[in-house]
């Protein structure tokens, strides 16, 4: 591939995702309060400023994948595991030419973030990474108007985290540190391999002669529920990490319909309830027919839908029972 697209994983519905990666997110002009750092967009005078984020008070140590992973996921994970020959099969398409292409491509059309490089975004990956339990990976910061956030882990090699300038642009800081938890939840739970693989293996399927494309078809329809349920998967990893149901929900709501001018005027509340009454309106047959047929080919759940599963798995005695045994393993370890 020529360069890296990586329209799968924005949360705009993509169908047929042609790239090799998979993401969150869009993001409110970030307003922190004390110290920030700036840096120019393509705006004559416009800028992104981040600020330093307090890392949450519960740090989640020895955190398993297994610990937050959606019943969905671990259900199309093990389907995926199934189909014959798919591990190898992946590897042997990706070869060493295409996984230096990709990397070659981010470090020459991105910012790379450090302790000495929009420092602020460095902390707040940091943190996330602290909090979930594992090393925190590159991460990069791209132009682009397209809000989203994508990761990358191929070949054992360092896993990369890109963040759009747009998506810096919608979101608050604690929004923007929930969706670098969301995509720390992919490489927490090893998706990263099973995306590119997958998506590498239907792509080369569609070139080959006579079922090459029926083969395809069935292995991007299987594809696309593993993304859905993983995909709930890391905003639960988003939850964990902003201990507040309405950082998340509020990501989600921007995504659907926000902007920078208007974020003030979002209402949680009113998308949860919104969330209701779409279930409400697809729980007569005909309803769950058209909504099956809405999501069928869509690599990221509906966002109403996505608030619905997070609001419930925040209020879940499993979640609570997660974080008051965090918070005792914090309390001892501070001793």
């Amino acid at each position: 591939m020529a360069s890296v697209s990586l329209p799968s994983l924005c949360f705009s519905h993509i169908q047929k995702p042609k790239s090799l990666s998979f993401s969150f997110l869009a993001s409110d002009s970030l307003r922190f309060g004390s110290s920030s750092f700036g840096f120019k967009t393509s705006g004559k005078n416009s800028r992104i400023r981040v600020s330093v984020c307090r890392a949450a008070s519960v740090v989640f140590h020895d955190l398993d994948a297994d610990d937050f992973r959606h019943p969905l996921d671990k259900q199309n994970t093990l389907i995926l595991r199934a189909i014959p020959g798919l591990n190898e099969l992946g590897k042997a398409l990706l070869g060493t030419v295409a996984e230096q292409v990709m990397v070659l491509e981010n470090i020459g059309t991105s910012v790379l973030v450090s302790e000495n490089q929009l420092s602020g975004l460095h902390e707040l990956m940091v943190e996330a990474a602290q909090i979930l339990s594992i090393e925190a990976p590159d991460l990069y910061v791209r132009q682009s108007p397209v809000p989203n956030a994508y990761t990358l882990a191929i070949g054992g090699k360092r896993p990369f985290v890109v963040v759009h300038t747009s998506l810096v642009e919608l979101l608050t800081k604690k929004e923007l540190q929930a969706v670098l938890a969301h995509e720390l939840g992919h490489l927490k739970c090893d998706h990263g391999v099973w995306l590119t693989y997958a998506n590498i293996l239907t792509l080369g399927a569609y070139s080959v002669p006579g079922l090459g494309g029926l083969i395809a078809q069935s292995l991007e329809e299987q594809l696309f529920r593993w993304l859905r349920a993983a995909e709930l998967t890391c905003d639960r990893a988003a939850l964990l990490v902003a201990q507040d149901p309405k950082v998340v929900i509020s990501v989600l709501m921007k995504l659907a319909g926000g902007c920078p001018s208007m974020a003030d005027q979002l209402n949680v509340d009113a998308f949860l309830e919104q969330a209701r009454s779409y279930d409400k309106a697809s729980s007569s047959p005909v309803g769950w027919y058209i909504r099956n047929a809405q999501t069928r080919q869509l690599s990221h759940p509906l966002p109403v839908l996505r608030a619905r599963e997070i609001d419930e798995w925040s209020r879940s005695q499993y979640y609570r029972s997660l974080l008051k045994r965090a918070m005792q393993v914090n309390t001892v370890q501070n001793v």
